[in-house]
């Protein structure tokens, strides 16, 4: 195999020959377009025949050679501006773009074809917190030894300024400059595979960004004028060019970057969502059978239809729908957060009402909502999951969004009672679907996570403040306007450098490193393995903060978990809830199987245990 990979971007400036480069792009509302080349000046594109808006050109120019775009437009006059299919920018989003040569970097693992979902541990990590592409890089070695198997990229698309969360991207081909160089990214994904480790990229399809997007000066026919998003004009996906656009990007991380998997932003916002089955098959099709590529979708409407498509490669629902491997789930960690911290606010209203009966259902069928109507909006929400084998889920007790759209971005150490958070963080470990942690977590880190933007323009920076202050003003903690005041301010650096994760006292945080270090070791070797074709056999509340839950995996043996978030103990037995002859103790969090055999379940505690296959067991 190649130790070169390129994806041909129909689009873009694409390297055709030594010394040559083809320009094409889609500028419907331009009159004429040129390319300005550093060092030549403007060279003329000739308008494609079709008479659909393309321009292209081909020319002599190399690597490494800095161009925009000259466009007349019809409505702004002349434009300049970077390339919306840029490989890469020099400096940031307003600046001019870089021709990049995708063989310029060389593969050392080419012959990599990744994991099997079902063995994935998610890590997600913002790329600037951590130091950049080579940043990331160089902690690879330590989390492959704590036993994450998957390290997932907040957005990379570059945006405005150096310091982002990556959801405001406006060239979405294009790695962040302040992050480092294509092959420095490159390089990050070759080394993780080396390791073991997948990479997967968060992409974001539903929004551009409010600061250096120019698409409606030259093609506003990009967006849609009869509907907006929350973060502004919607993209219209009914049009072939932008249908497009989104593919080839999804296409273009796989193929030419390696990356392992993708995770999409709340697609939910996405206009036609029917493109979202027609996307995912092209995937499909176009990765073949010989890598293992995940799909994973935020999606607030719980779209378990899309969902179940078997790593191995065939379709575990039947139907041609379901290409997606998994979706964040929302329910399961709502659910938590309440038992965790007992804040019933916002959205956390549809989970404060029995709330250990709600965690046995995500525990048993996925989702907790699957068609009811939520209290928090008033209207029906989510689709049937209960088919659904668990790894269709990826649960998490913190991420960036949780975290971080908190008004001063507290984690759960600061939150929960730590045992409590002990037990909740071993649930999420040792449970049959797919755990993910947010960066930190890992050795207990108190560092908030806060919204933290890098606007050169002082009044979007302005605008940005105002409206986080509006935006929790509504709250009756905020009614107090000093506090409001002491809301962190986005566009700060101290509000960055505030967000990086560091290790506490050593005691502590090796103590929280060794105790996920076991967990990982118990799932790699006990649970994951048996994970393809296992399936849920019940769960079941059994006090007010305590579930019992239990799953047939693929050995007909079967894993049987008790937890108990409440501080007080429960009278429970062990024969009621286990099946206890002959089982393997797998996790005990103190006490917790000897409480009991005596026929008290410990508070802030966990059981966790493998039943050998039993005609019970086995229905």
């Amino acid at each position: 195999m190649s130790a070169h990979f390129s994806w041909q971007l129909p689009f873009g400036a694409q390297v055709s020959a030594p010394g040559r480069v083809r320009f094409r792009t889609w500028a419907p509302g331009a009159k004429t377009a040129a390319v300005e080349i550093d060092g030549r000046g403007r060279v003329p594109m000739q308008a494609e025949p079709d008479g659909e808006g393309w321009f292209a050109l081909e020319t002599e120019c190399d690597p490494g050679t800095r161009y925009r775009y000259a466009f007349m437009s019809q409505v702004d006059g002349e434009v300049l501006v970077p390339d919306p299919a840029s490989r890469g920018q020099a400096g940031d989003v307003f600046d001019p773009s870089v021709v990049v040569d995708p063989h310029a970097y060389q593969w050392q693992y080419p012959n990599w074809a990744g994991r099997p979902w079902h063995e994935t541990v998610l890590y997600e990590l913002h790329p600037g917190a951590l130091g950049g592409f080579a940043g990331i890089q160089q902690r690879l070695p330590e989390l492959a030894e704590l036993g994450i198997t998957a390290v997932e990229l907040m957005p990379v698309g570059e945006f405005p300024g150096a310091q982002n969360w990556g959801y405001d991207g406006v060239l979405p081909f294009a790695p962040d400059a302040s992050y480092g160089t294509p092959e420095q990214l490159k390089a990050l994904i070759d080394t993780a595979h080396g390791l073991g480790m997948m990479v997967f990229l968060d992409v974001v399809y539903n929004h551009f960004g409010p600061d250096g997007n120019y698409l409606n000066s030259y093609a506003p026919a990009f967006f849609r004028h009869d509907m907006n998003t929350l973060w502004g004009a919607t993209i219209d996906f009914r049009r072939p060019e932008v249908d497009d656009f989104f593919t080839q990007n999804a296409l273009y991380w796989l193929q030419e970057y390696r990356f392992d998997g993708l995770r999409f932003d709340a697609v939910h916002a996405i206009c036609v969502p029917e493109w979202l089955a027609k996307l995912g098959r092209r995937i499909r099709q176009e990765t073949g059978g010989q890598r293992h590529v995940h799909l994973v979708l935020e999606h607030d409407g719980n779209a378990a239809h899309l969902l179940g498509f078997a790593a191995d490669g065939s379709d575990a629902a039947g139907s041609a729908t379901h290409v997606y491997d998994a979706q964040w789930n929302d329910d399961a960690h709502h659910v938590l957060h309440v038992l965790l911290t007992g804040e019933d606010g916002g959205y956390y209203a549809a989970y404060a009402d029995r709330p250990a009966e709600k965690l046995a259902r995500c525990l048993k069928e996925g989702f907790v909502y699957q068609g009811e109507v939520s209290p928090y909006s008033g209207e029906p929400r989510g689709e049937p999951s209960a088919d659904l084998p668990p790894t269709a889920f990826v649960n998490f007790l913190q991420n960036h969004d949780q975290i971080g759209n908190r008004a001063f971005g507290e984690r759960l150490t600061v939150l929960a009672h730590p045992q409590a958070l002990h037990a909740a963080q071993a649930l999420l470990l040792l449970a049959p679907q797919i755990p993910m942690l947010f960066m930190g977590e890992e050795f207990g880190a108190a560092q908030p996570f806060l919204y933290f933007t890098s606007h050169r323009d002082e009044e979007l920076a302005r605008a940005v403040r105002e409206g986080r202050k509006r935006e929790f003003g509504r709250f009756p903690q905020f009614s107090d306007p000093a506090l409001l005041e002491k809301l962190p301010d986005p566009n700060s650096f101290s509000t960055f450098i505030a967000s990086i994760p560091e290790p506490g006292p050593a005691p502590e945080s090796a103590a929280w490193l060794g105790r996920v270090a076991q967990l990982l070791r118990i799932r790699s070797l006990h649970i994951a393995p048996f994970l393809r074709g296992a399936h849920a056999i019940d769960a079941q509340a059994i006090g007010p903060k305590a579930v019992n839950a239990r799953w047939l995996l693929a050995d007909r043996s079967v894993l049987n978990i008790t937890v108990n978030l409440a501080e007080q103990g429960l009278t429970e037995s062990l024969d009621r809830l286990a099946h206890p002859a002959g089982a393997d103790l797998l996790y005990d969090s103190g006490g917790a199987l000897e409480g009991l055999a005596a026929g008290c379940f410990p508070g802030y505690a966990i059981l966790a245990i493998r039943e050998p296959a039993t005609p019970m067991g086995a229905m």
